[in-house]
């Protein structure tokens, strides 16, 4: 058990969100993991029901999007990064407060928080 704090990318699964509205399907974010114990992992049924419902919205992928085991720094869940509960919750790792500015050293974040006031703006 130890810290874990380095940049990871995800690919966006899915636009069907208040968080991924304003991203492309496939789009290739850079973002920073930071965790020490947590890991997502499920049973295969709630696999199945999972991507039946489109609620996978991203995954640890390559830079270039590829689904590989080297890119998968758990080795859980199927690279499985970002789940959708509903269509106000979404649980995630890695951070994307964490790459957000210019100031910090990336900037991927800041889509997702953009995308969300998009959502809240239309609402």
């Amino acid at each position: 058990m130890k810290y874990v704090c380095k940049p990871v990318h995800i690919r966006v699964e899915s636009t069907n969100t208040p968080y991924t509205q304003q991203l492309s399907k496939g789009e290739v974010l850079e973002i920073p993991i930071g965790h020490m114990e947590g890991n997502y992992f499920c049973d295969e049924r709630t696999l199945a029901e999972l991507k039946e419902q489109e609620r996978i919205v991203f995954r640890y992928t390559t830079p270039s999007g590829e689904v590989t085991a080297e890119a998968n720094p758990t080795d859980r869940g199927e690279h499985c990064r970002g789940l959708q509960r509903g269509r106000n919750v979404l649980g995630m790792m890695p951070h994307p407060e964490r790459a957000s500015e210019p100031e910090l050293g990336m900037t991927d974040g800041a889509k997702v928080f953009h995308s969300l006031v998009s959502a809240m703006v239309e609402k």
